[in-house]
């Protein structure tokens, strides 16, 4: 049996961030009994003679301990000095709370402003190294690496505040080469291992998603399928001769949105789209006729797709009939087969829609951003295949009517 005093400090102790073991080790109790505590799993507690008689079960403290039981586990020089330590790591938090905002983690900011911090704790606090650099996240290592860089003026002061402001501007979705690229645009002359050392210094990373189950419009075979022409050779020496097309999906607390597009292999320029409610073959046969009223004269394209039976129905044969397309299809199952559509899409959702907060967006205003990415996709988006142009510069640095 344990007093309330041990229960109490070891509820304390979790509460502060200490593990099952720390705790117990802390107060004295053996580990199992902490884990039963933290779960609500308290037993009758022994009490003195004093508070025998008003004994109630045991709450988690909100901030004090009680001191009334006279059989306390741990002497007075160690409980002081477990006071002191929560008032140092309050400490330390509000003073990071000042230096990057109430909403800030350790591992949110760069091992420069982290070096930075601590020289700040260490003058404020006159705490140990070891607890700062432990609290902070950062090797003693890379600490001491950056302690004598701080005192030099950094030469790229102005550089590092127009590299964050560019990568905002990005949405957070652009890289270091575009980065790089963009400054470039401006008249910055720097090389490229310079932006992604700043990059790594202020912490800017972007976010890539990891792999998900994708939508599939695979509804068996309903009819007779046109070979592979492509046969995963998505080149394309000229606008118009090669498009890919697919649905994807979007979902979001609203709901769910669609989109269909065709895709120029030429650039990689989405020629064609449609954003719907529904998978339907309107949807797709309406993003190959935006594709077909943007097609150069003359043209002779080639469109291939999944097995989808959006690509199987009358309409859409009818469609590529009526104005010369080319029909191919990938093999059964085999998303590689279109692995230019599913890249396009894969990088559509990386840049625009995953890590989003998307909570109170209504589907016609999530269908409005989209169809602004899609255009900003096809006219400002630069890339380093293009000798960073976005499609419709490229397009016309060719003479190309974009």
């Amino acid at each position: 049996m344990y007093d309330r005093e041990t229960v109490e400090l070891a509820l304390l102790a979790l509460e502060e961030g200490m593990t099952h073991r720390e705790a117990a080790k802390f107060c004295g109790a053996s580990r199992g009994a902490v884990g039963g505590w933290a779960r609500g799993q308290v037993p009758h507690l022994r009490c003195n003679r004093r508070s025998r008689s008003a004994a109630k079960p045991p709450c988690r403290p909100a901030k004090m301990i009680s001191s009334e039981s006279k059989e306390e586990t741990l002497n007075e020089s160690e409980r002081e000095a477990f006071e002191a330590a929560m008032n140092e790591n309050m400490l330390l938090r509000a003073v990071l709370d000042d230096l990057k905002g109430a909403d800030s983690h350790p591992r949110s900011i760069s091992n420069r402003r982290k070096c930075e911090l601590g020289e700040r704790l260490r003058a404020v606090t006159g705490l140990p190294l070891r607890e700062i650099t432990a609290f902070l996240r950062i090797s003693k290592s890379s600490y001491e690496y950056w302690r004598p860089l701080l005192c030099r003026p950094d030469k790229h002061a102005e550089l590092r505040v127009r590299v964050c402001e560019l990568f905002e501007e990005g949405n957070r979705n652009w890289g270091y080469r575009t980065i790089w690229a963009r400054l470039r645009r401006e008249g910055v002359r720097v090389s490229e291992k310079v932006v992604r050392r700043l990059m790594r210094e202020e912490g800017l990373v972007v976010p890539y998603n990891r792999r998900r189950r994708r939508w599939s419009s695979y509804a068996g075979e309903i009819s007779s399928a046109p070979p592979n022409l492509v046969a995963r050779d998505f080149s394309a020496s000229a606008p118009d001769e090669l498009w890919v097309t697919d649905i994807t999906e979007f979902r979001i607390p609203a709901g769910k949105i669609y989109l269909s597009a065709v895709v120029d292999c030429f650039d990689g320029r989405p020629a064609g789209w449609r954003i719907g409610q529904s998978p339907t073959a309107a949807l797709a046969d309406g993003s190959l006729a935006d594709a077909l009223a943007g097609r150069r004269k003359g043209a002779h394209t080639v469109v291939h797709s999944d097995r989808g039976a959006h690509y199987r129905w009358p309409g859409w044969v009818a469609l590529c009939e009526t104005n010369d397309l080319v029909r191919s299809m990938s093999a059964k199952g085999c998303s590689p087969d279109n692995a230019a559509c599913e890249g396009f899409f894969g990088t559509l959702k990386n840049e625009f829609f995953h890590y989003r907060d998307w909570v109170g967006v209504s589907l016609s205003e999530f269908s409005e951003r989209l169809d602004t990415y899609l255009r900003y996709y096809r006219s400002e988006r630069i890339k380093r295949s293009l000798g960073w142009l976005s499609p419709d510069e490229y397009r016309a640095s060719l003479g190309y009517t974009a």
